[in-house]
């Protein structure tokens, strides 16, 4: 059982596991000191490997892995692909319950090495009942962004991209029969990023931008002559991703999205926002000072701590917030429903936030409490 006192949550997980497979779990990563890391909704091992010598590998070097019976775990699935090549990586996708999501995916150092892995282990019985079907895995790069604005400009998209998710190359704008508004072709530079992106942006272009999107997997990109052209003579030419500094990273983990009109990341340009009639970055009336002085630079407050000082400067009283896990949706998001009382208000603030699987309970539920934060500070903005 999970339980989080401050903020209500309780999820039932002892009925949906196989505790004798956790066991033996446990005690094959203790004996074999195998470390396995667990990020938005998989379990990573390697990346490469502590023991790896060579270089990483390139394209079709990976190999996909179904059906996985669903309690079914590293220690059987690693020693077996294993036994083909060393692995540089092994990916388990796995549910918010603790069991895997049926599938996985195995990295080897070349794409021979992948096609031997194929060769010997496609119908391996892995228990009885339970054959595995390995077949090459398809390492899309490319990601199609539908339904934009016909006002969308290269430049502008492609920042706020970069300022949204990590890992993007390049944009190609295009339009005509059979497409609504605009559409963008996403170039990224991997896999794994390209489907990092296809499970946040969605949500993310409505917060930011008040845009309902449709994402897709682009199934093939052609270059050609004029893609390599300059963008201003030809206008569905892919725009180059300009080079960024490194990212910094907490230890705290921060929210992906900020609440429309009150802040704004500095690298979401105002541009694309005017562009599509998003949501504006303009300072609300009598809002409270989110600088540290004067002349200061604009340093953008937790949302939660943003709702509190809201709440007491429009003389709200404190909010009663309770927050509780709902339901996993089919693309990998943890699903919150929350209310929040205001005391000097009629009406609670109720709703659904998403979050991704993270490590650990405590990082989710920060997580899901400022998304909830967020909500109730554009809704308190509209009323």
């Amino acid at each position: 059982i999970l339980y989080d006192r401050g903020t209500s949550f309780c999820c039932y997980t002892a009925g949906l596991l196989n505790l004798e497979r956790l066991k033996a779990l446990d005690t094959w990563l203790n004996q074999n000191n195998v470390k396995l890391t667990q990020v938005n909704g998989q379990r990573k091992y390697g990346g490469p490997p502590e023991v790896w010598d060579g270089p990483p590998p390139g394209d079709r070097c990976e190999v996909f892995i179904s059906p996985i019976p669903r309690d079914a775990y590293e220690d059987l699935l690693i020693p077996l692909f294993s036994s083909v090549a060393p692995l540089w990586e092994f990916r388990l996708m796995m549910n918010f319950s603790g069991q895997n999501r049926g599938f996985a995916y195995a990295k080897y150092g070349t794409p021979a090495l992948a096609g031997n892995a194929i060769r010997l282990l496609n119908g391996y019985m892995l228990e009885p009942g339970a054959r595995l079907s390995v077949c090459r895995s398809t390492e899309k790069h490319h990601l199609c962004i539908g339904e934009l604005p016909f006002t969308t400009r290269q430049e502008d998209l492609m920042q706020a991209l970069h300022g949204l998710t990590e890992g993007v190359e390049g944009v190609s704008l295009k339009s005509g029969p059979g497409i609504v508004g605009m559409s963008a072709v996403v170039a990224f530079s991997s896999h794994h990023a390209a489907s990092m992106a296809k499970k946040m942006l969605v949500e993310a272009f409505k917060k930011n931008f008040a845009l309902t999107v449709s994402i897709k997997w682009q199934s093939s990109v052609k270059p050609s002559k004029e893609g390599q052209a300059s963008s201003q003579k030809h206008p569905k030419s892919i725009l180059p991703c300009p080079t960024q500094p490194p990212r910094r990273h907490s230890n705290t983990p921060q929210p992906r999205v900020l609440p429309p009109r009150l802040v704004r990341s500095p690298s979401i340009p105002p541009g694309f926002c005017k562009a599509v009639g998003g949501p504006t970055t303009t300072q609300p009336p009598h809002a409270p000072c989110l600088s540290s002085s004067a002349q200061g630079p604009q340093v953008a407050m937790e949302p939660m701590a943003l709702l509190l000082n809201l709440c007491e400067v429009f003389g709200g009283g404190q909010p009663l917030c309770e927050l509780h896990y709902s339901h996993a949706g089919p693309e990998g998001y943890l699903y919150f429903g929350y209310t929040v009382n205001v005391p000097k208000l009629a009406t609670p603030f109720t709703g659904l936030v998403t979050v991704l699987p993270g490590p650990c309970m405590m990082t989710m539920m920060e997580e899901a409490r400022r998304a909830m934060a967020q909500q109730v500070l554009q809704a308190l903005q509209k009323s």
